[in-house]
């Protein structure tokens, strides 16, 4: 994902949610996840990006889990606006 793709979607998230807010962190780390799963398609034996990817991908899961727990609708909002598969174990 180019940067400058970046920037506007973050201006129109921060409209509706604080930078702290779980809605915003999810929507980081998934823009960080899918920049980093394109740069192990070129760079295969990148294991200290595997791990990063890995723990990114962990406190994103984590992150969910806990939205989904407090509040249901906005978690099935925010998986279906980013495209992320739900979870089987929540």
């Amino acid at each position: 994902m180019a940067k400058n793709a970046y920037i506007p979607l973050i201006s129109q998230e921060k409209r509706k949610e604080s930078p702290g807010s779980v809605e915003f962190q999810v929507f980081g780390f998934t823009n960080r996840i899918r920049r980093l799963t394109s740069h192990l398609e070129f760079h295969r034996k990148d294991y200290l990006s595997q791990r990063g990817l890995r723990k990114i991908l962990g406190k994103r899961q984590r992150l969910l889990s806990y939205l989904s727990k407090k509040n249901e609708i906005h978690y099935k909002k925010l998986i279906n606006q980013l495209d992320i598969p739900e979870s089987k174990t929540r």
